[in-house]
């Protein structure tokens, strides 16, 4: 007789309306044989709320070189486990990559069990596109960094959805409206599916004003979501690579150019290197 193995479930949990918890996410939790959580003592108060007693372990991204292995032997000897974060789906800028990709490696069964999500959450009531758009996570912490982060998707058609933390968002807003420019449109969802649930829209330095005068609207956790790049943006950004490629391929070989040249519009290095070529400027960088 073969040996059955156990299911690693990946549990969606609230944002914040503990009445978003799926009836089906209530039962895998309540019936596996743990589950491991990002924080043990945010997720046993969502448990305590529902009677649940299952054990917990800890898993996140300080331990999750250690736990991983001993979750699959678990998992192995034919244990069934989830997986949860503090909030929302797991592994959206969350831990646990690590051991659903091990999980998958070694051929053993991984279950998601859907639910909240705050991007997908703050995408479908911004009033901004959604056909189309680009997960991005949280920016980095530092204004130069962000900036050059920010550059690389200048160009996105798509909405783009990230995260910030309330004491950086002026910060973020500021470079946004540095990198991208005023015309675009922008949301903040601030505290969803709570008591004080927000959607503001407007510019970036509408949006930092509004923020600067009411200082409540600083609070909470926040997703900022952007306004993907214009047909007319897009080809406007074109031709200014097209000018700086040119320019700098007077002083310079090709591919030192596109190095340059990346840097000082956001547009990829690669990209800059194929535009050169298909328009002879190594050739007559050549001459």
């Amino acid at each position: 007789m073969q040996h059955q193995t156990g299911v690693l479930y990946v549990v969606a949990t609230p944002i914040g309306n503990l009445g978003d918890l799926s009836p089906r996410a209530r039962q895998v939790l309540a019936e596996v044989a743990a589950i491991a959580a990002e924080d043990t003592r945010d997720t046993r108060r969502l448990l305590a709320q529902y009677g649940i007693t299952s054990e917990l372990i800890a898993y996140h991204d300080h331990n999750e070189a250690t736990m991983t292995p001993q979750i699959l032997e678990r998992l192995v000897a034919g244990q069934s486990l989830a997986l949860v974060s503090d909030a929302g789906t797991p592994l959206i800028s969350d831990p646990g990559y690590t051991l659903v990709a091990a999980a998958r490696a070694q051929g053993l069964p991984v279950v998601p069990i859907p639910g909240a999500s705050a991007a997908i959450c703050a995408l479908s009531a911004s009033g901004l596109p959604s056909d189309r758009f680009l997960f991005l996570g949280f920016p980095p912490r530092t204004s130069v960094r962000r900036r050059t982060w920010l550059a690389a998707v200048a160009s996105e058609p798509g909405t783009l959805i990230l995260y910030e933390s309330a004491k950086r968002v002026l910060e973020t807003l500021h470079d946004l409206s540095v990198v991208l420019g005023e015309t675009r449109r922008l949301v903040i969802a601030r505290e969803l599916t709570k008591q004080f649930e927000t959607f503001l829209l407007g510019t970036a330095s509408e949006l930092i004003a509004r923020l600067e005068s009411d200082p409540e609207q600083r609070l909470g956790e926040m997703v900022l979501l952007v306004e993907g790049c214009s047909a007319s943006e897009s080809d406007a950004a074109h031709a200014e690579s097209i000018r700086v490629l040119r320019l700098l391929c007077e002083a310079m070989p090709l591919s030192q150019a596109a190095a340059l040249g990346a840097r000082l519009t956001g547009t990829k290095k690669n990209v800059l290197y194929r535009l050169g070529l298909e328009l002879g400027l190594a050739a007559e960088n050549a001459e």
